[in-house]
């Protein structure tokens, strides 16, 4: 019994080195793909940091060892249905110290791809995060889209952001070219689901809490972060970041909500939202948040599918486990299986 400790210690030390040194996964390349003949000749670099070009798509993905499958899926996706690919530029923030790394793994599988990769520092959110009721929730990562209009240059004006399990079966120029009048964000609404459910009895009893919702022209509504449009200079002129800062630190002190960074963005956008077809975002296929069971989809026509949720369609897969909808997910899975055989 007393060696329990300095055991348990020894198999944490080695789980941590393992994650540090481990080859990330090994990919197929992508191919090439090219834009039709109606799509505007632009090029975007990062050196021309403050003038806008309203013909390149910008898209926001994180990166990490986790979920880089998922991210390369996603990717491709984009790419292969997109009547403009060589005009989206990818934006991908990490945390990860194997920054160069992950970046080869990029031009490896997508060589033609125009992308740039941020360091998010996680001291940002050190000691504003609280736990919630999923480990994944509370990674520092899962908090970097609060804090796009600081990591990307001043002249994208506009930024797509994705996570990292999702798929895009249609043209993402339609997405794009969402109109968000005068909303700092937009995303599908989910106005039948039970809002008071995102947040806790004390939060509820609070009315200095609740006023936000209150002085809104309309009733809040769900929506789920995992695919938003966001106009970022009126991000950084409304200081956006700040109020979701500012709900974390209530947050630690009250415990008003349980799902990661999900409800500072309710708190801040909810009733405030340019509501999109529900098409773009068909979420939920990962199941929920404790068993991520099976699920169908919801009733109307589909540009995006997401496997938000505990389950992940390539873990479902390599455990020869899928669901039924996990099938519409492995056709834009690039990963390269190790060989049954040896060179030898």
């Amino acid at each position: 019994m007393p060696q329990s400790k300095p055991l348990n210690l020894f198999l944490i030390l080695t789980v941590m080195v393992h994650l540090c040194f481990a080859e990330l996964p090994s990919f197929r390349e992508a191919p090439a793909f090219r834009n039709g003949r109606e799509c505007p000749k632009t090029t975007w670099s990062s050196l021309d940091k403050k003038i806008h070009n309203p013909s390149i798509i910008h898209i926001a993905m994180t990166l990490d060892t986790a979920y880089l499958r998922g991210s390369i899926a996603g990717v491709f996706s984009v790419l292969y249905h997109a009547t403009c690919p060589e005009n989206i530029v990818f934006h991908f923030i990490s945390t990860h110290r194997r920054g160069a790394e992950l970046t080869r793994t990029i031009t490896s599988t997508f060589p033609y791809l125009n992308f740039h990769l941020y360091h998010f520092d996680t001291n940002l959110v050190k000691g504003k995060i609280s736990s919630s009721i999923r480990r994944a929730l509370d990674q520092p990562l899962n908090y970097a889209r609060m804090y796009l209009a600081d990591l990307l240059p001043a002249g994208v004006r506009r930024i797509i952001y994705f996570d990292s399990d999702l798929i895009v079966v249609d043209d993402v120029i339609k997405l794009w070219s969402i109109n968000l009048g005068s909303h700092v964000l937009g995303a599908p609404e989910y106005c039948h689901a039970n809002f008071t459910n995102y947040f806790t009895s004390k939060f509820w009893s609070n009315p200095l809490f609740t006023a936000p919702f209150k002085a809104r022209s309309r009733n809040p509504c769900y929506f789920n972060t995992g695919v938003m449009v966001i106009d970022l200079w009126k991000w950084r002129e409304g200081k956006y970041t700040e109020k979701l800062e500012n709900w974390m630190r209530i947050q630690k002190r009250y415990r008003i909500y349980e799902l990661g960074s999900l409800p500072p963005f309710l708190l801040v956008f909810a009733g405030d939202v340019e509501g999109m077809e529900h098409r773009w975002n068909q979420h939920g296929l990962g199941g929920d948040n404790l068993e991520g069971l099976c699920r169908a989809l919801h009733p109307g026509p589909v540009s995006l599918l997401h496997w938000s949720g505990k389950g992940k369609p390539w873990l479902r897969i390599d455990s020869k486990k899928p669901c039924p909808l996990d099938s519409l997910w492995a056709p834009y899975d690039l990963f390269r299986h190790p060989s049954l055989f040896s060179d030898s």
